[in-house]
């Protein structure tokens, strides 16, 4: 039904099954009919069924059929995505249901950039004071990993920025408060006891940096220009706060570390803060759930400590 109308909401939701979307996410996980029904306690012709009946209840076709497998087309991604937000919401629905049972606390998934993480874990702490029993699950890692997530249902939200997404439209974002960053380095670099540091004098360095299309790395390329220098060439890219901190404890390599983290490792005399005096700051950080979701009643108790703490 390529270029035609697609059928109606009424059409598609009397035809989908419950089942026929778990078929579709397995296929998406497992690459083939074959093994995807031996997921789903199937056997191969059912789920072949099972599919046909799901691309003509949405009049799409979902996947490519090869000799090596399948594929999920470029609207069977979308539906896959789709599909998991429906399994994650049963399953919160499960959760939710079971809780109010027995009494118990909930289950909340958050995810967060690593410069948010002291301010995200002091909130968490405050909601077990509140919710002693709730069962809770963070994730840390760039905000485009964690809004990826966020679309596959993984997460209930994330504190991070939405502004790295191509179609931030798509999602809810309420600001929190800055980032504010520095440079560190190994406490046995040459300029780890220097009362004053020109980013000049490290333009020749070799940096540990977030990829190129991150915020932390976009500000400071932005650093280097601003001072007339050329941008970091020599780079190992990585988004671990530990392999960062051990790069830097064996080498005479620096990094750019949110300060709230710089702090803490120093704090252990596993890095050292540079003094060099930055121009710009970071874009500010805040809360980003997805349009058109509900939010479980413990998500929205962890936003309003959020916005307390704030």
């Amino acid at each position: 039904m390529a270029g035609g109308e697609l059928p109606s909401v009424g059409s598609i939701v009397s035809r989908l099954r419950f089942r026929q979307v778990a078929l579709l996410t397995a296929l998406d996980e497992q690459g083939s009919l074959h093994k995807a029904a031996e997921v789903m306690h199937m056997t191969q012709p059912a789920a072949t069924k099972a599919l046909h009946e799901m691309e003509d209840a949405l009049g799409v076709t979902l996947f490519d059929r090869s000799p090596r497998g399948i594929e999920a087309t470029e609207l069977g991604r979308c539906v896959i995505r789709y599909a998991r937000l429906i399994q994650s919401d049963v399953a919160n629905l499960r959760d939710e249901l079971q809780n109010m049972i027995s009494g118990r606390g909930g289950r909340l998934s958050i995810g967060t950039i690593m410069g948010a993480a002291p301010f995200v874990t002091r909130a968490l702490s405050r909601l077990r004071e509140i919710q002693p029993d709730v069962s809770i699950e963070i994730t840390e890692d760039t905000s485009a990993r964690q809004l990826l997530l966020l679309d596959q249902g993984r997460i209930d939200l994330m504190i991070g920025r939405s502004s790295v997404s191509s179609q931030p439209n798509l999602y809810n974002y309420e600001m929190l408060r800055g980032e504010p960053m520095c440079i560190v380095s190994g406490i046995d670099h040459p300029l780890a006891t220097a009362q004053k540091v020109r980013l000049q004098e490290l333009s020749d360095a070799s940096w540990i940096l977030y990829s190129s299309n991150m915020p932390m790395r976009i500000w400071i390329e932005h650093e280097f220009k601003l001072d007339g220098l050329k941008v970091p060439g020599n780079v190992i890219e990585t988004a671990s706060p530990f392999v960062t901190v051990t790069l830097l404890a064996q080498s005479n390599m620096v990094a750019v570390m949110p300060l709230d983290i710089a702090h803490f490792f120093a704090a252990k005399q596993m890095l050292c803060i540079l003094p060099v005096g930055l121009k710009t700051r970071i874009e500010h950080y805040g809360i980003v759930t997805r349009k058109n979701t509900t939010l479980s009643s413990l998500s929205k108790m962890f936003i309003q400590i959020l916005r307390q703490q704030n």
